[in-house]
């Protein structure tokens, strides 16, 4: 989505074409996030299977092992300049919607794994899937790789797109190899939190382990919807109201880390200094800050030698942990009916 605002991205397929057509905005793009504490920097490859740039029409004269590869190349060159690690992205496919053929999609999985070992990568991480069968297909495949693979589903509490509850899917997941199962995209930090500690239970019940991921939208989603942001009226061209404020995320990283999350990030919505309240939540914990603190006092402390006294008596924690921001819109409402709340009453 950050792409997509800096004129990269064309909305609607999301395919990551970038990376070869303006490898410097997904570098500059990386460089930002690793400056604001990131330790993994995700390849750029969201939707990057060959059925889905066949769909998207976005990139005739290019294959998804050119964009994947040169997506690897981007990711470690920046990684390398932090100590971070890369991540081999794949998300969701078509083809598991439009047929369900195991073998087919299994074979999807396998060209991306086979473009992503061509290049220095650290692990694998599924993510963006909504069904937890196809979930499980791609885990089993990319084990197969011998190194570690983190799964993220976008579901909501309810459970994924057939039902299955977080609990349950996370157990299927452990049970095919995860080494690392949580939620990413569709829904606000408050209830994606809530959605791995029902993981969590899930795991614990079963006496499985893993390690347990989150990556949030940087947007508020109250409405907790079971199609999540897609289906508010404001996707994709004016979530900007609802976006997270660096306070926000300061509460939500918190939130995670005492759910025994480890894995702390976000996904669309979250841009650098997103990034940055994490890791100044997490400061104690990581034993230092990033780069970008430099330019950043801890909550407002550079205020304080501000000319207007209004404004530095914001330059303390108890501000801007209770404040309540407004929207500067008199007309617009606090929370919206999501498209699938409204064939659900029908």
């Amino acid at each position: 989505m950050q792409l997509e605002r800096r004129g990269y991205v064309k909305a609607g397929h999301w395919t990551p074409e970038a990376a070869v057509e303006h490898p410097e905005a997904v570098r500059q793009l990386h460089r930002e996030f690793l400056r604001a504490g990131a330790n993994v920097i995700q390849t750029f490859t969201f939707y990057c299977s060959e059925d889905k740039l066949e769909i998207s029409g976005n990139v005739p004269n290019l294959s998804g092992a050119q964009i994947n590869e040169a997506a690897c190349d981007l990711a470690r060159e920046v990684a390398n300049e932090g100590e971070a690690l890369v991540a081999g992205c794949v998300s969701m496919t078509p083809c598991y919607v439009d047929t369900h053929n195991k073998t087919e999609v299994k074979a999807i999985f396998k060209k991306q794994m086979d473009d992503f070992l061509k290049k220095e990568i650290d692990f694998f991480i599924v993510e963006f899937v909504d069904h937890v069968e196809e979930a499980v297909w791609a885990v089993e495949v990319l084990k197969t790789s011998g190194k570690p693979v983190g799964a993220t589903l976008c579901i909501s509490p309810h459970g994924d797109k057939d039902g299955v509850p977080p609990g349950e899917c996370a157990v299927r997941l452990v049970k095919a190899g995860a080494d690392i199962v949580g939620i990413n995209c569709h829904l606000d930090p408050v209830t994606c939190v809530g959605t791995v500690k029902l993981m969590k239970e899930g795991l614990e019940k079963a006496g499985l382990k893993a390690h347990l991921m989150i990556q949030p939208l940087g947007f508020h989603t109250p409405e907790c919807n079971f199609g999540g942001y897609t289906s508010l009226p404001e996707y994709p061209f004016a979530m900007e109201s609802r976006a997270m404020t660096r306070w926000d995320i300061h509460h939500y990283a918190r939130e995670a880390y005492n759910a025994g999350i480890r894995y702390i990030g976000g996904c669309c919505g979250f841009e650098p200094y997103h990034i940055r309240a994490i890791a100044e939540e997490m400061a104690a914990e990581r034993g230092f800050l990033p780069p970008a603190s430099e330019k950043h006092g801890p909550w407002g402390a550079p205020l304080e030698r501000h000319a207007k006294p209004c404004v530095r008596a914001r330059s303390h924690r108890e501000f801007w942990e209770n404040l309540l921001p407004a929207s500067g819109r008199p007309k617009c409402p606090s929370m919206a009916t999501a498209a699938d709340a409204q064939l659900k009453t029908k």
